[in-house]
């Protein structure tokens, strides 16, 4: 999942309206459907949307499966992307969780733990500020429990606490894989505070190779605060067993 938040204050004001393009994508730590480990071809989706601001899930750091690499890092690299890494867990000999690309610097990075359920696997809340010429924003990616729906209400509870999502004076952009679908209540009780911006279009993203199930996302907070130009979910069947979300959105100021 990820989130965009203007923090009060900023020393300028644009005097155009800014052009985002956000894209969440769970990389399946690099690996296609094809049995191939190969992140130049993530870094060319990415590449080729010409992605501002970028969520992954399924993330691995120097973990031995994926050759020792440090992904995040090299991904940024293959991108031209600022790069943070946000770790959910100890795995294989590294690390496994999330990372954020960022076409402006990086100034501060968060992890947040969310609530699971003892002997299940970690889920993060990755918050990165980024400096943008004139105002600064705040960007998250959460990747929430993959079966149990009474967790998933847990963490997106705490998620809506950690982010303030009604809060006055911020707008927020929350993307990553929830693991649920429109149906579900987790995504109903987002849905209370946030705004889906796929809209009545809204396309499936699991599995890659014939997508029947929608469970990656992108939401805004509050109503208003950005104008969504388009959503779309990439015709992508091999480079992960999901498929991109990419959004480009309109700061309104």
């Amino acid at each position: 999942m990820v989130c965009l938040c203007f923090a009060n204050g900023c020393a300028t004001t644009p005097t155009e309206p800014r052009v985002i393009t956000v894209m969440t994508y769970n990389i399946h730590h690099g690996e296609g459907t094809d049995g191939k480990l190969d992140l130049e071809r993530i870094a060319r989706i990415i590449r080729d949307q010409k992605a501002d601001l970028v969520a992954l899930q399924e993330v691995d750091e120097k973990a031995e499966r994926t050759g020792k690499v440090a992904q995040a890092e090299e991904l940024g690299r293959l991108t031209g992307l600022q790069h943070v890494f946000g770790k959910a867990m100890d795995f294989g000999g590294g690390g496994y969780g999330q990372a954020i690309l960022s076409r402006w610097p990086i100034k501060d990075v968060q992890v947040h733990q969310l609530p699971q359920r003892a002997g299940r696997e970690p889920r993060i809340l990755l918050k990165a500020t980024i400096a943008l010429p004139g105002e600064q924003l705040a960007f998250c990616s959460a990747h929430l429990d993959h079966q149990l729906e009474e967790v998933r209400i847990e963490q997106v509870n705490r998620i809506n606490e950690i982010l303030k999502p009604g809060a006055a004076g911020s707008a927020l952009l929350l993307a990553g894989d929830f693991n649920a679908r429109p149906e579900s209540s987790s995504i109903k009780s987002l849905l209370g505070q946030w705004t889906d911006t796929a809209g009545e279009g809204a396309a499936p993203t699991i599995p890659a190779g014939n997508p029947r199930s929608r469970i990656d996302y992108i939401f805004v907070a509050p109503q208003g605060a950005w104008r969504v130009i388009e959503s779309k979910v990439l015709e992508e069947p091999i480079a992960s067993d999901h498929r991109p979300l990419v959004m480009r959105v309109e700061n309104p100021r």
